[in-house]
C-alpha cells in the first residue's frame, strides 16, 4: 500500500497530515520499537509516547534501521515522509488494521469489560464457542491463544499493532471468533482501534485504577467507549442490571443491551440465574431466558460472581444463536481458571485456591464465597502491591481479621516500596478489627504459602490471594519469575500428596 493511500484511509477516522518530502513509499508493516525495524520490510514507525519514553526520541534510530516513513505527533526534523495525528497509540491500530486487511472484519468480536469478571467471562464465553465446534481465539489477562497456540499475556488488552497482528494469525488459523478483554487503559487509550465488535458484555464497575481516571465517572466513560466507539452497526450487548453502572448502560442502549441478573425483582425483563446447589467442587445454575426458556447448566467454579459471569457469557451465546445445550456443555468444560479461585484438592482432604483478588471488594467476594462452603477452617494469604492505593491495606486487614480464622500477610509485587512497611500498613487493619485471629507475617512468598497450608488441616480451605496468574514479583530494580499455582503444586508433590 502506497504511504499516500494509508493517509487517506487514516484521515477518514483521525485528524491526520501527511508531509511527503517528495516521496510515496510502499508501506506494508508497522512498528513502534524502532529495534524491531529492519531495512526492505516497508515499514512505517509509529513514535508512541509511553510512560516511560517517547517514541518520538528514537525516530532517527527507526530510520537509521530501515523505517521508510513516520507516524507522529509533530512534524520532525528529518527528511522521511510523516503522518502526523494528535495521538499516535491510537492511529497506530488503525494504521495497522488497514495494512493488514481489516483482521477484525473477519472474525466475529466479541468484547467483555468491566472491573471483576472479564477474565472468567473470556475464559467461559470461549469455552461455550469452542464447544460448537468452532475455532475461537483468546485475548486477555492471562494469556492471548491465536487459534492454535497460546502465550503469556503481559498485558491485559495489547498495543494496537499487536491486536491486529494477533487478529491476523487467527483469521489465518481459521478461526470465526475472537473473545477479548478490554480494558480501561486499553479503551482509554484508543489501543481497539481498528477494530469492530459485533458483541460486548458489562459485568460491574467497582473503585480501581482510580490513579489513572480519578473518578469513577472517568473510569465508567472509559468503559463505555466499547460500546460507543468500536460496535459494528448490527451489535448486541449484555450488561449487569444488579450493578448501577451496568443498569445505567442497560437504559441507554434501550434495546441493544440485554440485562441479566440474580436479583429476585428482575421480572421478565431479564435473563437470570438462580443457583441451585454449591459445594467446594463447583454449582449447578437455573438460567431462564426473558421469554421463559430455562435450562440447568452445571459449573465446575464456585461463587455468586461466577454464576454472574456464567449468566453473561450465556446471554451473549444466546444472542449469537447458540444453543442450550451448546452453552451447558461449554460451561462445564471450564473448569480451572488461571488465579480465578483456581482450585487443587490435595488428598490430605486440604483444599487450595489461588486467586488474583487484591482489591477490597475482590477479597471480600473471594473470601465470602469460601467461608459460605468451607466445613472446617478458612486461612488467607494476602500482601499488597506497592505503588498502589495505600488506604486499602488496612480495610483489606480488617476484612480479613473478620472473615478468615487464619491470617499470614506476605509480600505482594512491593516495587518501589519496602515489603515490610507494607505488611505493616496490613496489620494495622488486623490489629483494628479488635478480632483476636492468628496473624502471621511471613514476607519471603514461597516459604509463606508453604507454611499457611501446612498449617491446614482436612476439610480446611486455603486462600492464597493477590496475585494470581502473574508470573513475576516485582522490585524496584529487577523481577523475579515467581507463580502461586507453582509453589501450591510443588508443596503438594514434596509431601507425596495426590492433587486434582
Amino acid at each position: 500500500m502506497k504511504l499516500s493511500e494509508l493517509y487517506e484511509e487514516l484521515k477518514r477516522h483521525k485528524d491526520a497530515e501527511l508531509i511527503s518530502h517528495g516521496s510515496n513509499p510502499d508501506i506494508t508493516d508497522l512498528a513502534y520499537d524502532s529495534r524491531l525495524v529492519s531495512d526492505g520490510g516497508g515499514v512505517i514507525f509509529a513514535c508512541v509516547r509511553g510512560d516511560n519514553a517517547d517514541g518520538h526520541k528514537f525516530a532517527k534510530s527507526a530510520v537509521a534501521n530501515g523505517a521508510l516513513a513516520l507516524l507522529c505527533e509533530r512534524a520532525l526534523p528529518m527528511a522521511i515522509p510523516q503522518i502526523i495525528t494528535s495521538g499516535v497509540r491510537g492511529a497506530m491500530g488503525l494504521a495497522a488494521s488497514i495494512l493488514y486487511g481489516t483482521p477484525s472484519g473477519k472474525l466475529k468480536m466479541i468484547g467483555l469489560t468491566g472491573t471483576n469478571g472479564k477474565t472468567t467471562t473470556t475464559y467461559i464465553t470461549t469455552s461455550i464457542v469452542r464447544a460448537s465446534g468452532a475455532v475461537c481465539g483468546m485475548i486477555g489477562t492471562v494469556v492471548y491463544c491465536d487459534g492454535k497456540e497460546q502465550t503469556h499475556a503481559e498485558h491485559t488488552t495489547p498495543e494496537g499493532p499487536d491486536i491486529q497482528r494477533l487478529l491476523v494469525k487467527m483469521a489465518a488459523n481459521g478461526a470465526s471468533y475472537c473473545v477479548m478483554e478490554a480494558s480501561s487503559h486499553g479503551l482509554d487509550q484508543g489501543r481497539l482501534d481498528g477494530c469492530g465488535f459485533v458483541r460486548a458484555g458489562f459485568s460491574n464497575l467497582t473503585p480501581e485504577h482510580l490513579e489513572y481516571h480519578e473518578n469513577m465517572e472517568r473510569y465508567f466513560e472509559a468503559k463505555r467507549k466499547l460500546f460507543t466507539e468500536y460496535m459494528t452497526e448490527e451489535w448486541l450487548g449484555a450488561a449487569n442490571a444488579d450493578d448501577a453502572w451496568g443498569k445505567k448502560l442497560i437504559d441507554e442502549f434501550n434495546g441493544k443491551i440485554y440485562g441479566y441478573s440474580q436479583g429476585e425483582n428482575s421480572g421478565n425483563a431479564y435473563y437470570t440465574a438462580s443457583i441451585t446447589s454449591s459445594g467446594i467442587s463447583g454449582m449447578s445454575l437455573d438460567i431462564t431466558y426473558p421469554d421463559g426458556r430455562s435450562y440447568m447448566v452445571h459449573s465446575p467454579l464456585i461463587g455468586a460472581y461466577n454464576a454472574s459471569n456464567i449468566l453473561e457469557s450465556a446471554v451473549l451465546a444466546d444472542s449469537l444463536g447458540f444453543d442450550s445445550d451448546t452453552i451447558s456443555r461449554g460451561v462445564s468444560l471450564c473448569t480451572r481458571i488461571p488465579g480465578r479461585l483456581e482450585r487443587y484438592s490435595f488428598s490430605n482432604g486440604v483444599t487450595a485456591f489461588v486467586d488474583f483478588a487484591h482489591s477490597e471488594d475482590g477479597m471480600k467476594q473471594a473470601m465470602g464465597t469460601l467461608r459460605s462452603l468451607v466445613r472446617g477452617r478458612l486461612h488467607v494469604l494476602w500482601g499488597a502491591g506497592g505503588d498502589r492505593t495505600p488506604l486499602k491495606r488496612p480495610v483489606v486487614g480488617e476484612l480479613m481479621a473478620r472473615m478468615a480464622d487464619h491470617v499470614v500477610i506476605s509480600t505482594d509485587n512491593p516495587r518501589s516500596e519496602s515489603p515490610a512497611d507494607i505488611a505493616r500498613d496490613i496489620e494495622v487493619g488486623v490489629t483494628r478489627s479488635g478480632v483476636n485471629v492468628r496473624c502471621e507475617t511471613i514476607l519471603d512468598r514461597g516459604e509463606a504459602i508453604a507454611r499457611i497450608l501446612d498449617s491446614a488441616g482436612i476439610g480446611d480451605v486455603v486462600l492464597i490471594a493477590g496475585k494470581g496468574p502473574e508470573r513475576h514479583i516485582d522490585y524496584k530494580t529487577h523481577r523475579v519469575p515467581f507463580l502461586d499455582a507453582d509453589e501450591v503444586t510443588a508443596w503438594g508433590r514434596n509431601r507425596s500428596l495426590e492433587v486434582n
